[in-house]
């Protein structure tokens, strides 16, 4: 698979005053930390739904969010299950 140069993060909503966005790590089923990127906007909307918020960045950059918010692995393009998708924000 050939992965694009830039990559759509899913981001949790911001939790602190100055509105930084944190990336969306997710747990897997055997207890590992996904972050979860997906190749076009599109994809991101239609995966997570419209209410999920996300950064775009450099697929080289993946290295540096693991430095700050580890994880165990990469997943791309995967679909999140309507009950674990993000609600519009208060």
């Amino acid at each position: 698979m050939i992965v694009p140069p830039v990559v759509y993060v899913p981001c949790d909503f911001p939790a602190s005053p100055d509105g930084e966005l944190a990336v969306d790590l997710r747990p897997t089923r055997d207890g590992q930390v996904a972050l979860i990127v997906y190749t076009a906007l599109d994809r991101l909307v239609s995966c997570c739904g419209p209410h999920q918020p996300w950064v775009v960045m450099p697929t080289a950059d993946l290295d540096k969010v693991g430095e700050v918010a580890p994880y165990d692995l990469i997943l791309l393009d995967i679909e999140i299950p309507g009950e674990l998708r993000r609600e519009a924000a208060r």
